[in-house]
């Protein structure tokens, strides 16, 4: 099984909720992407700006250098678009298995306007799909977010190891 792992999707879709719940039934360490960003990067996104690829570059690198110095590691980023996830795998030191956390934008609205304290405003939601450049199954595992957390959780082991559902 892959040591380095990318849980990835939009802002809201449940990064850190599968990325702490895989880190527990794997026993390896979850980082949560929000807290790689530059202090620069959550001042833009607090107040609503949505990121440019500028500003996005030394994050990715920054998940990256955590996925090729801290393996055997899970990492939440929402790597949105191909090139992206290409920059963090050229940087990750060896193999990096993604895994795309799917789900309906309404859902995933609820989701985010029912969590406290994170900088991320739903109002950024719509920038957040147009940039998401879904992964194909030559990148990632996807996995449909409209199932309790357990299930997901479930589903991600089964496709890692390769078991029939």
């Amino acid at each position: 099984m892959t040591q380095r792992l990318v849980i990835m999707g939009v802002s809201g879709c449940g990064k850190s909720s599968v990325g702490a719940g895989l880190a527990d039934r794997l026993g390896i360490p979850y980082r949560d992407g929000d807290d790689l960003h530059p202090a620069a990067n959550v001042d833009k996104m607090r107040a609503g700006v949505p990121l440019t690829d500028a500003d996005r570059w030394p994050w990715l690198d920054r998940v990256a250098e955590v996925l090729r110095d801290d393996a055997p590691v899970i990492v939440g980023c929402s790597a949105l678009r191909r090139v992206y996830r290409d920059r963090i795998r050229d940087g990750a030191g060896g193999p990096v298995q993604f895994i795309h956390l799917a789900g309906d934008r309404a859902v995933i609205a609820a989701r985010m306007a029912a969590r406290t304290g994170h900088y991320m405003p739903t109002t950024l939601l719509d920038s957040q799909f147009a940039t998401l450049e879904p992964p194909g199954v030559d990148e990632a595992l996807t996995v449909e977010i409209d199932q309790p957390l357990p299930a997901i959780l479930t589903t991600i082991l089964k496709q890692l190891t390769g078991e029939t559902a």
